[in-house]
């Protein structure tokens, strides 16, 4: 099972990244060892994760939604699907 997640970073960016085992990551998020974006502006929650069978459409489902705008993201995980079709 493939995860694609997204963070809230403690300068309120998101951070959008694809792993095959979400707490694991974050921890490694959390304490500095993840990439090169977190490890600079540190992770603070887990806003949102989807399971995907393989990694191929895991990594797929994350190109989509690093092409996005923040708004958007923010209205996927809210779950406000009038306004993130609008988006």
């Amino acid at each position: 099972m493939w995860f694609v997640y997204i963070l809230k970073c403690k300068n309120s960016d998101l951070y959008t990244g694809v792993t095959n085992n979400l707490q694991r990551r974050f921890g490694e998020h959390k304490s500095g060892k993840g990439g090169h974006f977190t490890k600079s502006f540190g992770a603070e929650a887990i806003l949102y994760s989807e399971e995907y069978p393989d990694k191929i459409a895991a990594l797929k489902r994350e190109a989509q939604l690093k092409g996005w705008t923040r708004k958007k993201k923010l209205a996927l995980i809210s779950g406000n699907k009038k306004l993130l079709k609008k988006l």
